[in-house]
């Protein structure tokens, strides 16, 4: 892998189904489905490939169904990928991660990546505390001093902007604005290279989904973690992404340099999309 690569991903796929020889050729972008007429298989994601670089920020933009969603869940491991190939600088001799066994890939989510989900019930414990949120991200490292692992939540918890006081607030209690900012805490809460954010805004009013995409830009600069964020809003990839995925029907329809691929889309469907977002 180049040196400045982080994660590698090559011809990632996920199907919901029994699959069968005609999949491929009858779903996808040209076909204007990811069903197959012919098993029914739904064709989640196709042959995805591309690069997160060191302190990058990727986005991936879609509409709903176009596979981004599904792409970060395997990548995290919260879905298990039915075919393709993800590789980790550094980790696992640069080998592919994906056929590790579970336990394994258990420790290296632990590790190497943090998840934000656009609903803050997958991503938090509504009958446990905002510290103690964290605090299962810290014990998944093998850190078990109470002191040490209070401070650590206290202070991730302050830097995402949660008051001191709310340490031992109930997430539920707290507004989703605030649940977010506990997510972004818990994500953080390792050190990992590798954040990924899905839809991590959507729901959201207006003015705090300013301060929660203010906060992840200011963190990304500060930390310099790489990032992959899934949106359906081309003003937050506009705002955060250095290169962007454009997705449709489960498969990747452009990529490039973010300003190129929204000031001068070559796909018609992220022309689109563009158009949608003016």
């Amino acid at each position: 892998m180049d040196d400045r690569v982080l994660v590698s991903v090559r011809g990632l796929e996920k199907r919901y189904g029994p699959g069968c020889g005609s999949c491929r050729e009858l779903t996808g972008p040209d076909r204007g489905t990811n069903v197959c007429p012919q098993c029914g298989t739904v064709v989640a994601m196709a042959g995805v490939s591309f690069d997160v670089r060191e302190g990058e920020i990727l986005g991936v933009v879609g509409e709903s169904g176009s596979g981004k969603s599904t792409l970060v869940q395997c990548i995290y491991f919260d879905q298990e990928a039915t075919r393709g190939e993800i590789r980790f600088r550094g980790q696992n001799n640069d080998d592919d991660i994906l056929g590790l066994p579970r336990s394994e890939k258990r420790k290296l989510r632990g590790r190497l990546m943090g998840m934000v989900y656009q609903n803050p019930l997958r991503g938090l414990r509504m009958d446990i505390t905002s510290g103690a949120n964290v605090a299962e991200k810290l014990l998944e490292a093998d850190l078990f001093h109470y002191g040490r692992i209070r401070a650590r939540a206290a202070e991730l918890l302050a830097r995402t902007e949660i008051p001191p006081a709310y340490i031992d607030r109930l997430p539920r209690s707290l507004s989703g604005g605030m649940q977010q900012r506990i997510q972004i805490a818990k994500a953080l809460a390792n050190n990992p290279p590798l954040i990924l954010l899905d839809e991590v805004t959507s729901g959201l009013d207006v003015s705090v989904q300013a301060r929660v995409l203010d906060l992840i830009r200011e963190l990304q600069r500060e930390l310099a973690v790489s990032m992959i964020v899934v949106s359906h809003d081309m003003g937050v990839i506009r705002l955060l992404a250095d290169r962007t995925l454009v997705m449709k029907d489960g498969c990747v329809v452009e990529q490039g340099l973010t300003d190129q691929v929204l000031e001068d889309p070559q796909h018609s469907y992220t022309q689109l999309l563009v158009q949608s977002a003016l």
